[in-house]
C-alpha cells in the first residue's frame, strides 16, 4: 500500500470534501426562516440560529441532530415560548429530511480517492453525528477504498495526534485534505503533518480561518482533481 515517497498517508474530510453537505444546511436555515417569518427577518433569524449552533456545539458536538435542537431552542427563544407545536414538528421533520437526503458526490471524488487507494493508506476522518456519516459513507460508495475511518467529535492537534497514534503513522507522513482551514489544514500542521485546503462552493462560517500560508507544509488546490499530482510532489 505504501511507496517510497514523502506522504504515506493521506486522511480525507467528508462533508463538502467528498460530498456535498452545507447547501442541505442552507435550504433547512431558508426552511427554519420561513417557518418564524412572523418573528424576524431571514438576516435575523439566521444569526440568532446560527449563535445558538456555536453555543450549543460544546454540548451537541456537531451534526444534524445538535442542528436541530438548535433550531428548536432558537425558535422558542424568538417567540418568549410561544412558538406553535406544528412549527416544532415540522423543524423536527426538517431535520428527519436531513438525516436522509441522498449523496452527491463532488467532482472528482470518486477517480482520486480510487487513484490514491493503490498507493496509499487513506483515512477518512469526519464530524459529525455517528450514524448519520457512516449512512453517508455507505452511501457514497467510497467505503471500501479506506483503510480506516474516524468519526471524531471535534478536530484538534490533540485528535489528529491521537489518530497518527492508532494507525501507528509518522506525522510527517500524513497529509490531511478538507474543505475547512480551520479543522482539515491548520490543526494537522500543528500537529506535524500537511495540511492540503480543497475549497468548496459553500463553507460554514464556523469552519472559516486564515490560510497559514507561511507553513512550508500548507498547500492549496482548487478541485480534487489536483490532489495526486500534488501529492506526488512532496
Amino acid at each position: 500500500m505504501h511507496q517510497s515517497n514523502r506522504i504515506e498517508t493521506i486522511g480525507f474530510d467528508a462533508d463538502d470534501t467528498l460530498w456535498h453537505n452545507e447547501r442541505v444546511f442552507r435550504l433547512t436555515h431558508a426552511r427554519f426562516a420561513e417557518l418564524l417569518a412572523e418573528h424576524g427577518e431571514p438576516s435575523h433569524l439566521g444569526a440568532r440560529l446560527e449563535a445558538a449552533e456555536r453555543r450549543n456545539l460544546g454540548q451537541y458536538g456537531f451534526g444534524v441532530k445538535g442542528f436541530v435542537l438548535s433550531m428548536i431552542e432558537t425558535a422558542l427563544d424568538v417567540t418568549d415560548d410561544r412558538v406553535p407545536a406544528s412549527v416544532i414538528r415540522q423543524l423536527i421533520e426538517a431535520g428527519q429530511e436531513m438525516l436522509s437526503h441522498p449523496i452527491e458526490l463532488l467532482p472528482h471524488a470518486r477517480e482520486t480517492v480510487e487513484a490514491l487507494a493503490s498507493r496509499h493508506t487513506l483515512l477518512l476522518i469526519t464530524k459529525g453525528d455517528l450514524l448519520d456519516q457512516e449512512r453517508k459513507l455507505a452511501q457514497s460508495g467510497l467505503g471500501e477504498l479506506f483503510d480506516g475511518v474516524e468519526i471524531v467529535s471535534d478536530k484538534t492537534p490533540d485528535i489528529y495526534r491521537g489518530i497518527f497514534a492508532r494507525h501507528g503513522l509518522a506525522a510527517e507522513r500524513v497529509a490531511m485534505v478538507g474543505n475547512s482551514v480551520r479543522s482539515d489544514v491548520v490543526p494537522v500542521i500543528e500537529a506535524g503533518g500537511w495540511g492540503i485546503h480543497c475549497p468548496h462552493e459553500t463553507t460554514w462560517s464556523y469552519e472559516r480561518h486564515d490560510a497559514p500560508i507561511d507553513s512550508p507544509r500548507f498547500r492549496e488546490i482548487g478541485d480534487l482533481s489536483a490532489l495526486p499530482a500534488l501529492v506526488e510532489s512532496l
